[in-house]
């Protein structure tokens, strides 16, 4: 599995699409289209999940494992995506953009183990499936909260409405990522 390498102008530009396409959506803006040459961020090897913070509080987080697109789209759909439709929080509202923080993680194409314990906690992120269920966890998730290998597994279960030993089914898929964490400096 290879470790993600965005340099450090790209890295900023694709925070900077974030923050623009954020404000832009919450505050309805037409967006112009924007031109894009940086092959670092015209690839589509990578999946990316926007996650958006107020303080200390979660205000959106939405992503895909499985990109389609080139990642500097993928990201302007995630951003979107994250200020209005995660179910767990209400929109971004206008009055909360100076506050909020934008965090981006660029994901390595999942690979999928066959023994759970080849996952490093603070280093792999999970998608775990089992039957229609399915779900991500990021890496920085494990580390925030100090779960060990068999909590972050539970947890990942847990999230997607499994009993939590589920991860332990032969049925049951679990595919491990990195993640390049990329966050605004405010």
């Amino acid at each position: 599995m290879d470790d993600i390498y965005i340099p450090p102008d790209s890295q900023k530009r694709l925070l900077q699409l974030s923050r623009e396409t954020l404000e832009g959506f919450v505050l309805r803006w037409e967006r112009q289209d924007c031109r894009i040459d940086d092959p670092y961020l015209l690839t589509s090897r990578y999946g990316a999940f926007v996650s958006l913070h107020k303080g200390e509080e979660l205000r959106g987080c939405i992503g895909t494992c499985f990109p389609t697109n080139p990642l500097y789209e993928t990201v302007v759909e995630m951003t979107r995506a994250a200020a209005s439709r995660d179910h767990r929080v209400p929109p971004i509202i206008a009055s909360e953009l100076p506050a909020i923080h934008i965090e981006i993680s660029v994901l390595s194409p999942p690979d999928l183990v066959n023994d759970p314990r080849s996952v490093e906690v603070g280093r792999h992120g999970l998608h775990i499936q089992s039957r229609e269920r399915r779900g991500v966890l990021l890496p920085q998730v494990a580390t925030q909260y100090g779960w060990d290998l068999e909590t972050f597994l539970a947890q990942a279960c847990l999230k997607v409405g499994l009993p939590k030993n589920a991860w332990k089914w032969p049925e049951t898929r679990i595919s491990r990522f990195t993640a390049l964490i990329l966050g605004e400096q405010r």
